[in-house]
């Protein structure tokens, strides 16, 4: 039978596989390099692989640009079990993503001239992107049309929040993302910041002296950001830190009224610049 609507996004939204198979959501993976290899995110290296050969080694990996190819392919294979395509991207500041599945757009005029396509930037990434993903592929699955997806998609992108918090900020200085002088501070490679995303940008919110005060400031944000009475859409994220991620994941129901939790890895792509150990959190209130 064949859908309205079929769903392509990247690995960055950090979907659960068995997520992305349940709504049948094309996801794109994105090369990184490690040592003198490119490595497709999700197929050649698992996030646990990825991260234990992170922590041992001094030339850190890197992202290889995107390109319109695998986007193009991707559309190949969800115009056969849809009529349209939406395809949900993170923000062009953070990454050419946005640029590549735009680009692969305008040669599927051409190659899928019965199929319409649109590419949503969708303003946030990692795990917030992927509530936003699922939400359209739920849409999707409900029967509605293009719009009707695209309206879902945006309606979940005007509400859904992002905080997390870095172990270490070891990466981001070997990375250049952090400025020398304040990688001399010793004090800063100590500190736990929090982070959100805004307007497509990476935004810090505070910091903490631990773990533990991280993810406790992370819950009172929460707390001040959740509509009460309204349902609570929450994806937990970890790099390599699956027990402080089920820890919180148990502290959520708790204290909230979710009617979606779920655990998933950060992926490598994205842990290139962040290192192991990431928690974060990302949730949405209402349907």
């Amino acid at each position: 039978m064949v859908k309205k609507v079929a769903i392509v996004t990247d690995t960055t939204a950090c979907i659960p596989q068995e997520q992305a198979e349940k709504y049948s959501i094309e996801v794109v993976p994105v090369n990184f390099i490690f040592g003198d290899k490119v490595y497709r995110d999700g197929i050649d290296m698992s996030p646990t692989e990825f991260y234990t050969r992170l922590r041992k080694v001094k030339k850190l990996p890197t992202t290889s640009g995107s390109l319109p190819d695998p986007f193009l392919e991707a559309y190949h294979k969800a115009s056969q079990r849809a009529a349209s395509i939406l395809c949900i991207t993170p923000p062009a500041k953070l990454s050419g993503m946005s640029n590549s599945a735009r680009l692969a757009k305008e040669t599927a005029k051409e190659a899928l001239p019965d199929v319409a396509i649109e590419v949503l930037d969708c303003g946030t990434a990692a795990a917030a992107q992927g509530l936003v993903v699922l939400a359209a592929a739920r849409a999707a699955a409900q029967g509605k049309n293009l719009t009707g997806v695209i309206e879902t998609a945006k309606g979940v992108m005007q509400r859904v929040n992002l905080f997390a918090t870095l172990d270490t900020l070891y990466y981001l200085v070997k990375g250049g993302r952090v400025h020398k002088a304040a990688a001399l501070t010793s004090s800063l490679l100590r500190i736990k910041p929090i982070f959100t995303i805004t307007g497509g940008d990476a935004q810090p919110v505070t910091n903490a002296r631990t773990m533990r005060g991280a993810i406790h400031r992370i819950l009172k944000i929460m707390k001040e950001k959740v509509v009460k009475g309204q349902p609570l859409h929450v994806a937990v994220m970890h790099a390599d830190a699956l027990d402080k991620a089920a820890d919180l994941s148990n502290r959520i129901p708790s204290q909230f009224d979710c009617e979606e939790i779920f655990i998933t890895e950060f992926t490598p792509v994205m842990g290139v610049h962040t290192g192991p150990g990431l928690i974060g959190v990302a949730f949405y209130s209402g349907d």
